[in-house]
């Protein structure tokens, strides 16, 4: 199925036969990336006295419970509930599910402390001129090992306040990255980077959404796409998460 459609005046094709996934599969056990020594996700089948949900251990059907930690064990898209006092829901305030968007490819710059880092003039240098309200940031080394990585502990790579900044003085609303946080993973609680994303708690962003980890293989070039970013109904500052991309063409 093909549409077309506009962006910044010019007309494009799209091929809705033919979606990217950049989500990161969830599966039962320990065969999954992980994060803020969150515990693995759980599958398992209701159990009573005379049933079982599991047609492999003799039932009549699959009936399973499911337990995960959306921020640790999967793709996920969190809202600015994830560090308001104020309540809101990734239900609530996400209400619009198609965006331009821009995929680009970053390597992290080491800094003397040995931190990995995305920095605010590695994003310019990139970016600029490109006009999207959604980014998917994508970071080398770039392989399948982020389908199972464990980064509790490892001080995985992650973005400077500024990069983020950067992001909202170009429009971004929706940014996805393939890392376990924008911030690094042991701040004393300072949060810059989610902070100057929701410009929490002085002029808040409601309607805008960070995702992490993504993953996007090194066959989906650069460039500009459709996104589609499908979630579940969660009345949770926070759900796991399908990011779609779609390839554009001129007409």
């Amino acid at each position: 199925m093909n549409a077309e459609i506009q962006h910044n005046g010019k007309k494009y094709s799209v091929d809705f036969s033919n979606p990217l996934d950049i989500s990161i599969p969830i599966n039962n056990g320990l065969n999954n990336p992980n994060c803020f020594y969150a515990p693995p996700p759980e599958f398992f089948p209701v159990r009573t006295e005379n049933f079982i949900g599991s047609r492999a251990e003799g039932g009549l059907l699959n009936f399973f419970n499911v337990k995960i930690n959306p921020h640790g064990n999967g793709t996920h898209t969190e809202c600015v509930g994830h560090i308001a006092k104020e309540k809101f829901t990734i239900n609530q305030i996400f209400k619009k599910f198609h965006f331009f968007c821009e995929l680009v490819s970053i390597l992290p710059r080491k800094t003397d402390a040995g931190d990995r880092v995305i920095f605010r003039d590695q994003l310019i240098e990139i970016f600029e001129g490109k006009a999207t309200k959604a980014v998917v940031i994508r970071t080398y080394p770039n392989d399948d090992l982020k389908l199972t990585t464990n980064h509790s502990n490892a001080n995985p790579p992650y973005m400077h306040h500024e990069a983020v900044r950067y992001l909202v003085e170009c429009g971004v609303e929706h940014l996805l990255i393939d890392l376990p946080s924008v911030d690094r993973e042991e701040d004393d609680g300072l949060l810059l980077a989610h902070k100057a994303f929701w410009q929490y708690p002085d002029n808040v962003r409601k309607n805008c959404t960070i995702s992490e980890l993504i993953y996007a293989k090194n066959e989906i070039k650069d460039g500009l796409y459709l996104l589609n970013i499908q979630i579940a109904s969660f009345e949770l500052d926070v759900s796991p998460s399908k990011p779609i991309l779609y390839k554009l063409k001129n007409v």
